[in-house]
């Protein structure tokens, strides 16, 4: 007779493998719920391409298909005040009608040469404003109610519209402006000084009042996410200030600094509301070109200008990004 011990005693019964956790996983009855596990997981909420539905309607709707419009119309024949859809490449011809002659650079050249320098101006002030101001949030600002209460204040200017922004600059900076009165009072200057408005550095020192926030907010978020634990090391190895910042800020906010320079320089080569503001009507830019020509009802070259515009900032904005890759950082 065979021991009920024995190899014979019956089947083996299911036992928990060495590591403790039984194969089948817990019992549902129990107090935990089963996690399930491969093609039978059971998934909750909308699918994938669900949720992302409604942002590819929008950015198909108000970013591919006015793009291809553009595109459509900038081929279509020029005519007076009538849109005759047809195929012709005569807009971009006029639009570079000679710019072979590099004795005499043609009109378009010239405009984009001025609106390519205003970009590089704003994007050099703004980029020492915005990564000084941002600096001293991020490093000197202890308190994070007092970083926030401050970057409120750099706020208050998007409180109200751009016009209004614009316009204030007028009574400080014309003839007899506030400032004018105030170098003349000093002794500084003999007669009122014509260039402070109507003019390159009027611009200039709008956009600058305009989109320096653009430039300031993804500079300090990079150097919001700097291990202080670096800064540290680099004090005790016994570098300076001065080679902190270079050589360990700098680097890691670069990625902020080329966001913020891809917002800044795409946004100043397409105005044309701040050029004809604070230039008076007298500068011109590629964006006060297509406004022009959209006026007196231009469509199909106007669509050929932005086309080129469109080309040209994605020439930059792929430039930038070749410093830094943007998927990997952020």
């Amino acid at each position: 007779m065979t021991s009920a011990t024995g190899p014979s005693a019956g089947p083996p019964r299911a036992t928990k493998g060495t590591t403790g956790v039984d194969p089948a996983g817990p019992d549902p009855r129990g107090g935990s719920a089963a996690v399930p596990r491969g093609r039978g997981a059971v998934r909750y909420g909308p699918p994938a391409w669900l949720q992302a539905l409604p942002f590819g309607a929008v950015f198909l709707f108000f970013f591919i298909a006015p793009l291809l419009l553009i595109g459509a119309v900038s081929f279509w024949p020029t005519s007076d005040y009538e849109l005759i859809p047809g195929f012709t490449g005569q807009n971009y011809v006029s639009i570079f009608n000679g710019c072979a002659n590099l004795a005499e650079p043609c009109v378009t050249l010239k405009t984009y040469w001025s609106t390519l320098r205003f970009s590089l101006m704003t994007w050099a002030v703004s980029l020492v404003l915005g990564f000084t101001i941002a600096y001293f949030l991020a490093f000197h600002v202890r308190s994070s109610g007092m970083q926030t209460v401050l970057f409120v204040i750099c706020t208050i200017p998007f409180w109200t519209s751009n016009v209004i922004r614009m316009i204030s600059w007028v009574p400080l900076l014309g003839r007899n402006g506030l400032v004018n009165q105030g170098l003349v009072g000093l002794g500084v200057v003999e007669q009122p000084v014509e260039w402070l408005l109507f003019s390159e550095f009027s611009v200039v020192l709008a956009f600058v009042h305009l989109y320096t926030m653009f430039m300031l907010v993804p500079i300090f978020n990079s150097m919001m996410r700097i291990d202080r634990a670096l800064l540290e090391a680099a004090d005790d190895c016994g570098a300076s200030g001065w080679q902190t910042l270079w050589n360990v800020i700098v680097p890691l906010s670069r990625t902020g600094i080329v966001i913020g320079s891809i917002f800044v320089i795409t946004i100043v080569m397409g105005d044309f509301v701040t050029v004809g503001v604070m230039g008076g009507q007298q500068i011109a830019s590629v964006g006060k070109v297509i406004q022009v020509q959209t006026s007196y009802l231009q469509f199909p070259l106007a669509a050929a200008n932005a086309v080129v515009l469109l080309a040209v900032v994605l020439m930059i904005i792929a430039a930038l990004t070749r410093m830094v890759d943007l998927r990997k950082e952020l």
